[in-house]
């Protein structure tokens, strides 16, 4: 049973839940200045969601995983196909019911998200615009924390999310055959934007917002400098990796500029956790 529940928790990448919480919190926090009641089950929705893009994510490309990445849970026969379809149905009813039982208007932007996770796995992620749909989904993520009085304050720091998970998911194709200068120069570009971004309309809050941004420069920058410097697949593999665990640097000043002070102080611990499980993993002390 023990084995079993490992190899799941590896089809649904559980660690990386982590980069996801916060973006429910940093749509709430913008429309309104704080979390409130709801951060809890519409950040475990937003994992949910996440986890369920995950196990799709492999259904969909068990085939190319058997020749590129077997070690992966359905190539190697630790998960069946058909149990990962399964899991992922299963964590998306679950992450709309959450999202429903928390707010209606949040209800309604899980359904969207939903859709779009299903259409990027199994449709839209081969094709040009398989970056552009997984945006999509990171802003309305962002959008189901924000929704209710104030929505339109969260609008922006929607769109930096959305553009840093473009960028990051146009490197990460590189991961196997390599990526190109100008590619990996271009999410360089996008980070010094986004976190420029997240300053703009943070009034008082300014100081902080630039502290958080730097902060997610030093996570994602150094790496994708290297990736345009030579532009080989383990560097792109590198860059797509530190841009992703760069999400919550990134939630952490978007959430920073709004004054929210137990927000910002919960995904600085957010952080700590990632770290802590990164180099548990590099040990081989958890899988």
């Amino acid at each position: 049973m023990t084995g079993r529940l490992t190899d799941l928790l590896d089809l649904v990448r559980a660690p990386a839940a982590l980069t996801v919480i916060g973006d429910t919190v940093v749509g709430a926090t913008n429309a309104r200045g704080r979390a409130g009641v709801s951060a809890l089950p519409l950040s475990t929705s937003s994992a949910c969601l996440y986890a369920a893009g995950m196990a799709l994510n492999d259904y969909a490309d068990a085939e190319l995983d058997a020749v590129e990445r077997p070690e992966r849970p359905i190539p190697s026969g630790r998960v069946s196909r058909d149990t990962a379809l399964k899991v992922g149905a299963g964590l998306t009813a679950a992450g709309i019911g959450l999202a429903f039982a928390t707010r209606r208007s949040s209800g309604w932007i899980s359904l969207a998200l939903a859709a779009s996770i299903w259409t990027y796995d199994l449709v839209a992620k081969p094709t040009r615009f398989g970056p552009v749909v997984m945006a999509v989904c990171r802003g309305l993520d962002v959008m189901m924390g924000a929704a209710g009085p104030g929505w339109r304050r969260a609008i922006v720091p929607a769109i930096i999310v959305a553009v840093h998970t473009a960028s990051l998911t146009v490197i990460a194709r590189g991961e196997v055959n390599g990526t190109t200068s100008a590619t990996a120069g271009a999410t360089a570009v996008a980070s010094v934007g986004a976190a420029a971004a997240s300053a703009v309309g943070a009034g008082a809050h300014t100081s902080a917002a630039l502290l958080g941004g730097a902060g997610y420069l030093a996570a994602a920058l150094p790496s994708q400098v290297a990736a345009a410097r030579q532009p080989d697949a383990e560097h792109a593999r590198s860059a797509a990796r530190a841009s992703i665990h760069a999400m919550v640097p990134l939630q952490t000043a978007l959430v920073a500029r709004t004054g929210a002070v137990v927000p910002t102080a919960a995904l600085i611990a957010v952080q700590a956790a990632g770290r802590l499980l990164a180099r548990l993993r590099s040990k081989g002390d958890v899988t």
